[in-house]
């Protein structure tokens, strides 16, 4: 990853948390590596090496800080702009919890293991087990760190079956066992077990336009599912066999989010919650990038003004949201809304948390096999839409696993009753895709209308093109430059 070493220069002695997780500085004469923020003393300039992501330094023999902590940076902007194929196979990779080999992560996207390597290698300058172990042993040493959970938990949530492995790979990137950090853990922040609350934290570079997130998640809140109360978002879950629920908080501050996660069950949640929590707001997100490009559109540049961070709303789950937005095609957010929550309470599933309250979850593809979905409020016709969605999730014609954009758009086009729209707006809220773009949307097309006219799907298109790679975003600002919505 190019990097240019007077910017680096410049963002660490300023300290400018806007480099927060964009590179890391390793120290030559220590080999330890930080993020721009440390408040340790700057080292001279001769003394320093740049890298792209804390996976590269710790593959090239660097140590993580234990002062200013790696491991809670937040993920590079950066990687989201490499080749196409290697985002999938990053995504695929923390998809999941364990590890999967190359040649079978090859095989799922399509290329021999060999041309996976070499893009790796060109991309990021390491493999992608380097980058598996790396991740994994950072995500490790935040839960040693803020957290009570036992070591071999630890392991077990961060994807290792082995302690034996999971301690031998530890100790090649900090060069002490997980033993040692958790003596040296610092008291106050760390809380909770399995069966009980944990809390995890996740970074963010600023700004983050959190009141927005909120605003726009609280109106499409599931009853049972989700909700969003004054400043906090909280959702039910399951993982594997883990049923348990999230809430969420903003500790601005400090540039993060703090996640306490409570249930029981077995299999490992934290991992996933994690990545799953990061994708739904956002907070990789490359804001100055993005805002680059679309402070050039005049229409755009005053409703970044009014909110500055902008962050795509992603989605907990793909098939659950993908439902949602079909549900969703021609009717308000509030009718659709509440036609899901009809499905839930139908073919969900329900179960009582710690303090006593009665929570659902979303039904999944194999629980909605067979469903007719009559008696929702639905057409016949949207009714026919959902089983032959959910019939395609599981026979495989719908395919989740981060799918090129044009690809995804043709798999679930070719289903009856979805057209462009619904495809783009599940590959821009479900998948995350920053360059979905549902141009027939009405709200877009009155955004950029004039004269009391609205604007055609062509023309918005042909605008749009300016907005490349960020469009999703800028649909986003679209939406709220109206002062009401009524899309889903």
């Amino acid at each position: 990853m190019r990097l240019d070493p007077a910017i680096c220069s410049s963002a660490r002695l300023a300290r400018d948390r806007r480099f927060d997780g964009r590179f890391f500085t390793a120290v030559k004469t220590t080999g330890i590596f930080c993020r721009p923020i440390c408040p340790a003393r700057p080292p001279l300039e001769r003394n320093v090496t740049y890298y792209g992501t804390a996976a590269e330094a710790a593959n090239a023999g660097c140590r993580p800080c234990l002062r200013c902590r790696p491991d809670s940076a937040p993920g590079s902007p950066a990687w989201g702009l490499v080749s196409t194929t290697v985002q999938r196979a990053l995504n695929l990779m923390r998809s999941e919890r364990e590890a999967e080999s190359v040649e079978s992560l090859a095989a799922r996207l399509g290329v021999s293991s060999r041309y996976l390597r070499r893009l790796f290698a060109e991309h990021l300058g390491v493999s992608p087990l380097a980058v598996w172990q790396a991740e994994r042993a950072l995500f490790a040493f935040r839960l040693l760190r803020d957290t009570s959970l036992p070591i071999a938990d630890i392991a077990f949530e961060a994807g290792f079956n082995s302690l034996r492995r999971f301690n031998g790979v530890f100790k090649q990137i900090y060069h002490r066992t997980p033993s040692e950090v958790r003596r040296e853990r610092a008291a106050g922040e760390g809380s909770g077990s399995r069966g009980a609350r944990t809390r995890i934290y996740l970074d963010y570079r600023p700004p983050l336009d959190w009141p927005q997130l909120l605003a726009f998640l609280g109106a499409r809140t599931l009853a049972g599912v989700e909700r969003v109360d004054g400043d906090v978002y909280q959702r039910s879950f399951a993982l594997d066999q883990f049923r348990g629920v999230l809430r969420v908080v903003n500790q601005a501050e400090r540039n993060r989010l703090v996640v306490e996660v409570e249930g029981e069950g077995g299999g490992a949640a934290l991992y996933q919650v994690n990545q799953r929590l990061r994708r739904l707001f956002d907070l990789d997100a490359d804001t100055e990038a993005i805002s680059a490009v679309l402070l050039q559109d005049p229409l755009l540049a005053k409703q970044l003004t009014l909110s500055p961070g902008v962050r795509l709303p992603g989605a907990w789950d793909p098939f659950e949201y993908a439902l949602r937005a079909i549900l969703g095609q021609q009717i308000s957010v509030a009718a659709a809304t509440t036609i899901a929550g009809r499905l839930v309470a139908r073919y969900g599933e329900s179960f009582v948390d710690s303090a006593g309250n009665e929570q659902w979850l979303f039904p999944t593809a194999q629980r909605l096999e067979g469903a007719d979905f009559t008696g929702l409020g639905l057409t016949r016709t949207r009714a026919q839409t959902l089983r032959e969605f959910v019939a395609a999730t599981l026979d495989g014609r719908v395919n989740f696993a981060e799918p090129e954009l044009d690809e995804w758009c043709r798999q679930v086009t070719a289903l009856p009753g979805i057209g462009d729209w619904t495809a783009h707006y599940i590959a821009m809220r479900g998948l995350s895709m920053p360059d979905a773009f549902p141009a027939s949307d009405l709200g877009i097309l009155q955004a950029l209308g004039s004269g009391g006219e609205k604007a055609k799907p062509k023309q918005a298109l042909v605008r749009a093109e300016n907005w490349r790679p960020w469009r999703a975003y800028a649909a986003l600002l679209l939406w709220q430059s109206l002062k009401s919505g009524d899309r889903q």
